[in-house]
């Protein structure tokens, strides 16, 4: 009898999975090598090319080698800086700190601060992952579908009311993973009031900020500066998923918590990849190149959910539209019944039997911290072509909404996966 090998591992790990987006990209990408069609709705990847001058300042920062300091490179804080001044937060390059990708710079925080974990659920898949491998206590904070999944302030009183002066950090994303929706001005407001008063540290996840569909995104450090967070970095706005490059921006008040995550980093991933930082300086300091390639990816993405969302509206969905970001998150609630009748009752396995029956891959709402049972889901309109989109775009004026037309021309294989999914429903309803 062969002898098993001895598994010694943390018990904050086993049973852990690969982090959903990353394995229905894996499961995807097997399915197609087997000779499958797949659709991949699945992984949040921007489907855009990285702006021209940014690529252009990465070949000619190849040659940079030299580690670099560990909170990042100065012209690259300072870029960043300037960056957000552009946004109205007032910050320096002394408060600004560079990670190989915005993750990494989050599960830092959590392991250096001391706090309970404030997640709203539906929330991205890593955000309480993260917290279990180092044994952090996650606090789920509740949202309603008919509020736009948003965090109210009598959600964060009810939280913290009972336990006032206990140390919490709240992660606030938006525009959103896995929704899309954010929040007006008078709504920030209100929850830097009820925050404030609670003394709840924020980090801002605004990785989606510049893909708001208007162009209107504020941060909530406009109005809560001194106990928030501004995350952001390359992989959404920028299309450069892949070069690992994050940002965090924080308070004067917080130099505490930037200076003990600097030196965890000292002794984990010392430095970002010099050439990235280099080219980094580009896309910080915008310009009218950078300006109208997000012009016209806001004009796209806009498109395309509107496209979709009527779809699925016309199809029997109860789906407003997003305001920014690529992803959607439809209920088939209205669909329970049939859907009952062919053995599902959750939502991974609406995904699985989906996936099996129609090639779309997409994500089940229990990966985003909903309930098992509730059937929802989670698409990422991100598979077409975005280099020719926006080559598309490019010729019809910025003033002027790109049309349905543009959608069914353009929109690839988002459009085809969404018609796959109702036409599968349509005749499941049959």
């Amino acid at each position: 009898m062969k002898k098993q090998p001895d598994v010694h591992l943390n018990l904050n790990v086993r049973g852990l999975s690969l982090s959903a987006t990353l394995a229905i990209n894996e499961i995807s990408n097997d399915l197609i090598r087997r000779g499958e069609q797949v659709i991949k709705l699945g992984l949040g990847q921007s489907p855009f090319p990285v702006p021209q001058v940014v690529e252009d300042a990465l070949k000619s920062n190849a040659h940079q080698k030299d580690y670099l300091p560990v909170a990042g490179l100065r012209k690259l804080r300072g870029a960043v800086a300037e960056y957000h001044h552009r946004q109205g937060i007032a910050t320096a390059p002394d408060h600004i700190l560079i990670g190989p990708g915005s993750k990494e710079l989050m599960f830092i925080l959590q392991l250096v601060y001391y706090g309970d974990l404030v997640i709203p659920t539906p929330s991205w898949v890593s955000y309480a992952p993260q917290a279990m491998i180092l044994g952090r206590q996650i606090r789920w904070l509740k949202t309603e579908s008919k509020h736009n999944w948003q965090v109210t302030p009598d959600s964060i009183e009810q939280l913290c009311s009972a336990d006032p002066n206990k140390p919490r950090l709240m992660i606030l994303n938006y525009p959103a993973n896995p929704h899309g929706y954010t929040y007006t001005e008078r709504e920030l407001k209100a929850l830097a009031k009820k925050l404030r008063k609670y003394k709840v540290l924020v980090l801002s996840d605004e990785i989606y900020g510049e893909l708001d569909f208007d162009g209107s995104h504020t941060s909530i450090a406009k109005y809560y500066p001194e106990g928030t967070i501004i995350s952001s970095g390359l992989s959404k706005w920028c299309g450069a998923g892949g070069w690992r490059l994050g940002t965090f921006a924080f308070p004067p008040n917080l130099s505490w918590l930037m200076d003990a995550m600097s030196i965890v980093a000292s002794e984990t991933y010392t430095s970002t990849s010099a050439p990235i930082q280099y080219a980094a300086v580009r896309a910080f300091q915008g310009g009218l190149e950078i300006e109208r390639y997000l012009a016209n990816s806001r004009r796209i993405l806009y498109t395309l959910a509107k496209s979709i969302v009527t779809k699925m509206q016309t199809a029997g969905f109860e789906l407003a539209m997003p305001d920014g970001a690529f992803y959607l998150f439809p209920n088939f609630e209205p669909f329970r019944g049939v859907l009952s009748e062919r053995g599902i009752s959750t939502s991974t396995q609406l995904c699985e039997k989906i996936l099996t029956e129609t090639g779309v891959a997409m994500l089940p709402g229990e990966a985003f911290g909903r309930p098992p049972e509730e059937l929802t889901t989670r698409i990422a309109f991100v598979d077409f072509d975005g280099a020719k989109a926006l080559m598309a775009a490019e010729q019809v004026p910025l003033d002027q909404e790109l049309d349905e037309q543009f959608a069914e021309q353009y929109g690839g294989n988002c459009i085809l996966g969404v018609t796959k999914i109702i036409e599968w429903l349509e005749g499941v309803v049959e």
